[in-house]
């Protein structure tokens, strides 16, 4: 089991150097920073797109990638290593790589014209086609392009015409080449060059879609032209609203003929233009920074929200029954059209922007393009951390939001090092390669202060005092060591022998060496990394855990004392750089990398055995130690940093309820961020206390339902002096509108206002219709409003909001909202509608019937619900299970939210909060309790896991099974059954002999289990369970107590060769009964796998059960057929019905089931960070034979590999590893 858990990912930006960096396909895009490929996928649950893989294999600046036309899980990528490489998005793997090309890849785009083969350039040509598979596999040279005049910029393949290529070149030239035509070299020169050598490289260069010749250029200074490439004649010029902007990209858009958008390169500005019209259609401003590339990709299909009445068409008038509903109204004269952008940035941003509905999908704003050197939390906020990068640029990151909440001016050259000033002042103090050091304030956003005192020389480490707050220490390249006043007077200045790089320790070899500067002596050398080593970190409260970064892509985490080697992580694609930890979460590390990602780590997997001992309520002494005890070889590990022994000093001042408190504190302390804070204020307001006491952060995170509504009001006011702009636009109106605007104006003089409206109406005219409607009545105006609501709904645009809130329809909005995937949004409406801040849309009630409010209020409640699920859904599928359970803490869903908790396998925290939380999270604390001692039996501490279960009321069953699995010599298993208040190993065998004379089976088994000839009892339940499954009505809840016991039988004693028919027989029955657990709580991914694993042991081992593999698999399939239908999404196969013998089989193992007593834990398992990209060395689950996503475990053979969360699933339903062996699983 790995002992460090990835539970943050920042991404890196996307690149500013070269031009096609950006690449989409589908429901996919991606885009790359200097050294890997970030590919998003779109989750069409939640019509979003999630960070799918990081592909990262480039060792130099990648150059250019293209998605593969014909298929969208290939694309390519080329680098200035001259290597040019194909992936297989699917596998994540890399499947083709061509080595030494002859000049680097500046440029490389799939063929059109053949179906594997990939062309590149570099700058003067010629061009090379790369066949990747194939009789003609290998590298060829186009025959006509070669030995240009001037550099290629960028060269595009037709997709219609096959073979037609055009390059474009630093002089703002083209070059066309088409089988079968005469070759056109350097023509086509924006005029004002004509006859000059000055330079103006083409920038974009797009085929028109829709034609064969004609194609759009942009050049950095003359502009955009529509250029006929046949006749080499130039149709348009495009014209800018103002001589300052230029572009350096352009797209044309697919789904609307003729019109194409371009990207400011000053300024954010997209813009939208049509062929037929010189100068944009629109503008819209989306960021400060400006564009870097653009790619469109046609929208994936929306799932539709269909609106409640499809029996009439609503758009048209009463009059004219005949005439179709306006397709375009006046204002909409050029809609924009549907699709998505992907914009990238010269800032590194990245985003998907939604054309039709004018608002980001996605938008990963600021981000580090290139290494980044140095990362460091702030001395007084453990959630802020700063980063300083190759790019020139410091950002500072909130790590719960992982987004980027401040960044500095940039163009400093290269930033080593950064150094935060101490306690509360926002500074930062940075040092760079080639400009000395300086100092930057965070909140003013400025330079205050620069330092020279090592000239030109690179500074490698900058560290402020922290004692004192006036001293910073830099050292450089130069030999030097300076420490001097932030006024910048020189203190002290040290002569080191060789370049130094860094003021707290200097090594720059493969291994570690650890010095006691007390005796001048290297007391432990740790070899294990192939590589140099940069980073270092001593956890502040386990004193002999060392962390450490190296140029190998790894981190490794080490125990000092004996020099071993604890765990290795390699989810960085390149050298890691950087490591950092605020001693308040001291078990949080973050990393930076030359992969340009930061990375945070959880590392309490490796202090396990100490959050029990905090949980099971033990002795200070088991907690907290000193550090001479804890560095002697051997002993348990103890914290012994100041934070811990804070926490015990205010725990020990408190008069009432300290062990609440306790928990709570440690549990903050020892989390990973990410919605533990935010889940213990949410306790707190559960459990009564008062507001004035809650932190000031608590309105940033997932609030109380009660308070929502209070905090969104007041942030409303502070936004009310900003004013929104709005779109307009539009071109001449064509004869008939005037006809009918006439019309209406008669008809509104003769007081037909009803005609008016509708006539307005056909018109597109809206708001004129909607603000004289009242005049006919109240109720026309209402039915009014909801056409147009349910108009714009189905056009889905947001201007539909005001309507439903208008005419109080607060359903239509919810699940306008949810249809959307803006779950933040539902809930926040139907919050504000259950505080009756609405006036609700009143269906007719009849006279007198004063209880519809009442009926209103319930309705909204479940509404409130459903959405709150909805979202706490969102969040765990997203692997953030402790944000899930915070939703449902809001809305005081306690049972699903504990669920939750226990689903994302954060049982300490689950016990904590239940402990809390008390009775109404009792059940699930209990089955977290249960969960952590099979975990303490794994490390294994047997005192403690008798403790927890202890802690449970209804506890002799569960303390029967743990020392019946106890495997300890005879006096020691006596003193954990008297511990557990069973009697002797001795009676035991008494007791069961009784029991089975008296006919009682349970009794018999249970001290048999007990007793040291445990082997007895596998014959007597086995037997029992075969007879009662031969019946035809036995159901679930008689045997699997019987078989759950028997599972606990010692492994040594069942593994025995004597013991083998019963194994046999144990392992089957506990395969098929796992199966039916697994559908009783939905582990869809599973069940397969149980029925497989169950057929396979029938097959191959002798043993009679009664159970048949024909059986099994007409289960299976009922199963499958039955709940296909309830999880599958749209894109999938046909949809066919179950038939009826399959209801029927089905319908008969539900029966068997009966319910799951625990309300809520019913679905897969999804742990922390599941889907986050990880490492580069692929495992293949050998359950699913699919590439596992998340953590990774490792069955007992040591080359097995399954997901975590698949191995949560399977202990839960079936404790015996899937490998057939006996032995038992635990993966908690």
């Amino acid at each position: 089991m790995s002992q460090v858990r990835q539970v943050g990912l920042l991404a890196a930006g996307c690149q500013p150097w070269n031009k096609d960096v950006c690449a989409a396909y589908g429901d996919r895009f991606a885009y790359c920073a200097t050294l890997a490929i970030y590919i998003y996928q779109l989750d069409h649950r939640y019509n979003e797109f999630k960070l799918h893989a990081i592909m990262s294999e480039h060792k130099k600046t990648i150059t250019a990638i293209s998605w593969c036309p014909h298929n969208p899980d290939l694309f390519a990528s080329g680098s200035t290593d001259n290597l040019v490489i194909i992936w297989n998005v699917a596998e994540q793997k890399a499947i083709a790589k061509l080595n030494n090309t002859k000049g680097i890849p500046a440029s490389l785009s799939w063929c059109w014209n053949a179906d594997d083969a990939v062309a590149f350039v570099s700058h003067r040509g010629p061009l090379f086609i790369w066949t990747i598979s194939g009789p003609d596999s290998g590298v060829t040279v186009h025959k006509e392009a070669h030995s240009f005049l001037s550099d290629i910029c960028i060269f595009r393949w037709h997709t219609q015409k096959k073979g037609k290529v055009v390059f474009g070149h630093m002089d703002g030239s083209l070059s066309i080449f088409q089988p079968g035509n005469k070759n056109q070299k350097h023509v086509l020169r924006p005029e004002s060059l004509e006859g000059t050598d000055e330079e103006d490289p083409v920038t974009a260069l797009e085929w028109d879609p829709l034609s064969i010749d004609y194609l759009l250029v942009a050049n950095l200074h003359y502009g955009i032209r529509l250029l006929d490439s046949e006749s080499l004649y130039c149709i348009t010029t495009f014209n800018f609203p103002s001589a300052a902007a230029s572009v350096q990209c352009l797209a044309w858009v697919p789904s609307a003929p003729g019109m194409f958008i371009t990207g400011d390169s000053q300024v954010g500005v997209l813009r939208f233009w049509n062929v037929s019209r010189t100068t944009p259609i629109d503008n819209f401003k989306l960021k400060k920074t400006g564009f870097h590339c653009l790619h469109v990709l046609n929208s994936p299909p929306r799932k539709r929200f269909s609106v409640q009445s499809p029996i009439k068409n609503h758009y048209t008038s009463s009059t004219s029954e005949a005439v179709p509903p306006p397709t375009l109204t006046q204002n909409q004269a050029f809609s924009l059209p549907p699709g998505h952008a992907v914009c990238c940035f010269l800032d590194g941003g990245v985003g998907l922007y939604d054309m039709g509905a004018r608002k980001w999908d996605f938008l990963r704003d600021l981000g580090h393009v290139e290494t980044i050197f140095d990362c460091k939390f702030k001395p007084d906020d453990p959630n802020l951390l700063a980063t300083a990068s190759f790019d020139g640029t410091i950002k500072v990151w909130d790590i719960n939001t992982l987004t980027a909440v401040y960044t500095s001016p940039g163009n400093e050259g290269v930033i080593y090092s950064l150094s935060w000033a101490p306690g509360d002042l926002s500074c930062i103090a940075g040092a760079t390669s080639q400009n000395g050091a300086f100092i930057w304030d965070v909140l003013k956003g400025k330079m205050v202060q620069r330092f020279n005192e090592h000239g030109k020389s690179g500074i490698f480490c900058i560290a402020w005092s922290h004692k004192d707050s006036k001293r910073i220490a830099t050292c450089s390249g130069d030999g030097f060591c300076i420490i001097r006043t932030i006024d910048g007077k020189v203190l002290h200045k040290y002569k080191h022998p060789a370049a130094v790089f860094g003021c707290d320790w200097s090594q720059n070899n493969n291994s570690v060496r650890i010095w006691d500067y007390t005796q001048d002596a290297c007391i432990n050398i740790l070899s294990g990394h192939t590589a140099p080593v940069r980073g270092l970190l001593w956890n502040t409260e386990i004193p002999y855990l060392l962390i450490s970064g190296s140029w190998d892509y790894t981190i490794k985490v080490w125990d000092t004392r004996e020099g071993t080697c604890l765990d290795t992580v390699y989810d960085h694609g390149a050298d890691v750089y950087g490591l950092t930890c605020h001693p308040s979460r001291p078990f949080t590390v973050a990393s930076c990398s030359r992969d340009s990602t930061v990375r945070l780590w959880s590392l309490t997997p490796l202090i396990t055995h100490l959050q029990i001992n905090i949980l099971a309520d033990r002795s200070w002494e088991e907690i907290i130690g000193n550090t001479d005890y804890a560095i002697e070889q051997g002993a348990p590990p103890l914290l012994c940093g100041k934070v811990s022994r804070d926490i015990k000093q205010e725990i020990e001042k408190l008069s009432s309820n300290p062990r609440v408190k306790k928990l709570r504190w440690f549990s903050e302390c020892l989390s990973p961020p990410g919605g533990s804070d935010n889940l213990w204020n949410l306790v707190a307001v559960i459990k009564g206390q008062d507001d004035s006491l809650l932190p000031q952060n608590y309105c940033k995170g997932i609030m109380h339902l009660k308070h929502l509504i209070k905090f969104r009001t007041s942030e409303a006011q502070e936004l009310t002096t900003v004013k929104m702009s709005k779109f307009g636009g539009g071109i001449g109106v064509p004869t008939k509108e005037e006809r009918l605007k006439e019309a209406a104006e008669i008809h509104l003089r003769l007081g037909h206002i009803q005609r008016y409206c509708e006539l307005m109406v056909e018109l597109g005219e809206w708001d004129k219709a909607l603000s004289v409607a009242p005049g006919v009545s109240m109720k026309y105006w209402k039915k009014l409003m909801q056409r147009r609501a349910d108009q714009l709904i189905q056009e889905d645009k947001d201007d539909v909001i005001p309507y439903c809130i208008a005419v109080g329809d607060v359903k239509k909005l919810v699940h306008f909202f949810m249809s959307r995937g803006q779950l933040k949004e539902a809930l926040l409406v139907a919050q504000a509608a259950c505080e009756e801040n609405m006036q609700t849309l009143h269906v007719s009630t009849p006279k007198g019937a004063s209880d519809s409010d009442e009926i209103y209020k319930e309705d909204f409640n479940e509404l409130l619900h459903k959405v709150s699920k909805e979202l706490a859904e969102w969040y765990f599928q997203d692997g953030r299970a402790v944000l899930a359970a915070c939703c449902l803490l809001a809305t005081d869903n306690i049972e699903l939210a504990m669920a939750y908790l226990i689903r994302g396998n954060e049982l300490e925290l689950a016990v904590c909060v239940g402990t809390v939380l008390g009775e109404s999270a009792a059940p699930a604390t209990h089955y977290a309790l249960e969960l952590l001692a099979r975990k303490c039996m794994m490390i294994p501490v047997w005192n403690l896991a008798a403790d927890l279960l202890l802690m449970i009321p209804d506890n002799e069953l569960h303390l029967v099974k743990l020392c019946a699995f106890y495997p300890g010599c005879i006096e020691e298993i006596n003193d954990l059954h008297e511990k557990c208040k069973l009697p002797t190993v001795e009676e035991c065998m008494q007791l069961a002999e009784t029991a089975q004379a008296d006919g009682n089976i349970f009794k018999t088994i249970k001290y048999y289990l007990l007793s040291q000839e445990p082997e007895k009892a596998l014959p007597i339940g086995i037997d029992f369970i075969k007879e009662y499954i031969s019946s035809s009505n036995w159901t679930l809840d008689t045997i699997f107590p019987v078989l759950d016991l028997l599972s606990y039988i010692r492994t040594e004693k069942l593994v025995l060769h004597t013991c083998t028919i019963a194994r046999n027989e144990l392992l089957i029955l506990y395969g098929y009964v796992g199966a039916l657990l697994a559908i009783r709580r939905q582990y869809q991914n599973i069940v397969p796998a149980l029925y497989e694993y169950t057929s396979q042991l029938l097959k191959r081992r002798e043993v009679s059960v009664p159970l048949k593999i024909e059986h099994l698999s007409e289960e299976l399939d009922a199963w499958r057929a039955c709940t296909q239908f309830t999880n599958q999404s749209s894109e999938e196969s046909p949809y066919t019905p179950p038939s009826d013998s399959q209801r029927m089989v089905y319908a008969t193992l539900l029966k068997r089931l009966k319910e799951e007593p625990l309300k809520g834990i019913i679905g897969s398992d999804y742990v922390t960070g599941s889907n986050l990209p990880s490492h580069s060395d692929i495992h293949i689950s050998c359950l699913t034979g699919l590439k596992i996503k998340g953590p990774v475990f490792f069955l007992e053979d040591g080359k097995s590999a399954i997901s975590l969360n698949d191995a949560l699933m399977w202990a839960k339903v079936n404790p015996f590893s899937p490998l057939g062996t006996g032995i038992r699983l635990n993966p908690f």
